[in-house]
């Protein structure tokens, strides 16, 4: 019978040790959250009630932890009420966070100033009243002081803004949506399980001993909000984790001090709590650094994507106007043009020669009007996804001889000569035959156009399953940076700055485009300045997109294709 007696007595002396302890380890854990989340948004009130509510329960806890290994029955009970100093702020803590999380403080303002006075008479009775509580409950893993009549009225308070935190909250997640309303939903499941186990704590104080198990239902609960407010505040879960868990490791390291059993103990663990410490700061400071160079990249990248859209906006307003603009000229330069010509040709009556000569030049330059209004609607029919492609099996030899049969006399007003080498062998393709002549065209106008002397050379040879056409000349050259931009819309190339050569940068857009909508590419090439320049095309046998080829234009992606 004795021996079964002393049995017993060091089994529940183990259990007393082992779950003295849970409340330690989730005061750490709770008020190490607390912190942490409060140290994200310091100046923010949800998070400094979010901290101060945790750490209510952290004096909750590691007062429970002294109170279990105190040594006698007047510190029992000085820990007991030490207690009550955090739980009288809980529910006000509680009450207030919700309003401001719910949007609501200003609605409820009469109920929080009744609760805040609560809390601050409570306090003091908790502290100095027998009426509160007195004397003490042992039960067979702890100790407990016992509940009186002031106690039970603290509890309606407790449960009363309990209560009153839960109607706000489900008010609130009935209205949420989306992401913010699984928030919500994280918030109501770990307040739950910290209101549903929690209070379960108070009942040794009216003799009902209940298992030790209750001290960690702030675990689950500060760990569901901490993540909630951290989640969907774009703050890092892993690293404040990491900080956590540093944290949690210092207060358990300096903690042992405290069970030191000799002076060379102490003395060896406080240097051990010391490179820990040194460690720590270290590494906590090299998390924060790298938290706000992220939010700093996050902000960045947000800005990019708003200037963007706010690029592409202007980008189809701009080739909107151009749209409607030249629509608006073609009209009137095609009448112009039919009644010059009709002056030209004597419908009105005979003109003196002058007249005439006048009129060639009115020609000519309406000529070039008409030519630079069809360009800008080329481009406008390309990004709105209105260019078509009517694709037929035809010989490259024959679009060539077009383009430079019509372009021979102005290369001869020049004194230059147009070099075609035509080959012998059909070069058949499937290709739009007024697109591909509006590329070879522009090409060799170019080269007279920015060639003084000498001649240009068109060839056209199989490669790659296709057919490169290249115009070749001896004028101005051009250097690396027109070299790489020349196809880029409204490009005006260095090459031409300051002579008396006009241009308006999109035609060579409006070729790279055509050519890229058979599933081709466009190239310039020059060695410098003065040294004559190429530039160059390919198209593929059969009208077939290159699947390799992945350039995000809209305006390419649009083009509507056709073949005969």
């Amino acid at each position: 019978m004795a021996k079964s007696a002393i049995l017993y007595g060091k089994r529940m002396i183990s259990i007393i040790s082992t779950y003295s302890l849970l409340p330690l380890v989730s005061s750490v854990l709770v008020f190490a959250l607390g912190l942490f989340v409060w140290l994200k948004k310091p100046k923010e009130w949800l998070h400094i009630l979010f901290f101060a509510y945790d750490f209510t329960i952290a004096l909750w806890l590691f007062g429970t932890f002294m109170l279990f290994n105190a040594a006698n029955s007047i510190d029992q009970l000085f820990w007991d009420r030490f207690i009550y100093v955090g739980v009288v702020f809980i529910p006000i803590f509680l009450y207030h966070f919700g309003l401001i999380y719910c949007g609501i403080e200003k609605k409820q303002q009469w109920p929080l100033a009744i609760g805040y006075m609560m809390a601050f008479i409570f306090l003091p009775l908790s502290q100095f009243s027998n009426n509160f509580v007195s004397g003490l409950y042992t039960y067979s893993w702890g100790v407990h002081s016992i509940a009186h009549r002031y106690h039970d009225l603290f509890l309606v308070y407790f449960f009363l803004y309990f209560i009153l935190f839960f109607i706000n909250l489900g008010i609130h997640y009935r209205h949420a949506t989306g992401g913010h309303r699984t928030e919500v939903r994280y918030l109501l499941i770990g307040f739950g399980i910290l209101d549903l186990i929690g209070p379960l704590g108070f009942l040794p104080a009216y003799g009902i001993p209940i298992y030790p198990v209750v001290f960690l239902s702030a675990i689950p609960f500060a760990v569901l909000l901490g993540y909630a407010i951290i989640r969907y505040n774009a703050l890092n879960v892993k690293t404040i984790t990491a900080e956590v868990m540093i944290f949690s490791l210092n207060a358990l390291v300096l903690g042992q001090i405290f069970f030191s059993r000799s002076t060379t103990e102490v003395i060896l663990r406080v240097l051990i709590s010391v490179v820990v410490l040194v460690f720590s700061v270290i590494l906590i400071h090299s998390v924060n650094n790298e938290i706000k160079r992220r939010e700093e990249v996050t902000k960045l990248a947000q800005s990019l994507e708003q200037a963007n859209l706010r690029l592409q906006e202007v980008d189809r307003q701009k080739t909107d106007f151009l749209s409607i603009a030249s629509h608006q000229l073609r009209t009137p330069l095609s009448i112009a043009n039919g009644y010059i010509e009709l002056l030209h040709d004597g419908a009105y009556g005979k003109i003196p020669k002058q007249a005439k000569e006048i009129l060639a030049n009115m020609d000519e330059s309406n000529g070039r009007l008409v030519k630079l209004v069809d360009e800008f609607l080329d481009i406008t029919r390309i990004e709105q996804g209105r260019t078509k492609f009517d694709c037929k099996n035809l010989d490259m030899n024959d679009i060539i001889d077009s383009a430079v049969q019509e372009l021979n006399d102005r290369a001869n007003q020049k004194g230059l000569k147009i070099v075609w080498h035509r080959p012998t062998e059909p070069t058949m393709a499937e290709v739009d035959d007024d697109k591909i002549r509006h590329v070879v065209f522009n090409f060799i106008d170019n080269a007279i156009k920015y060639t003084d002397k000498g001649h240009v050379t068109v060839e056209v040879k199989a490669e790659d399953n296709g057919w490169s056409i290249m115009v070749r000349d001896h004028g101005f050259g051009f250097g690396k940076l027109d070299e790489a931009n020349f196809f880029q819309k409204f490009y005006r190339g260095e090459n031409v700055k300051g002579t008396n050569v006009t241009g308006t940068g999109i035609g060579l857009y409006v070729c790279r485009m055509f050519i890229e909508g058979h599933g081709g590419h466009v190239w310039a090439h020059s060695e410098g300045l003065g040294k004559g320049s190429e530039f160059g095309l390919w198209v593929p046998r059969i009208h077939k997109k290159d699947p390799k080829k992945e350039e995000p234009k809209p305006e390419k992606s649009n083009i509507i294709l056709s073949r005969e």
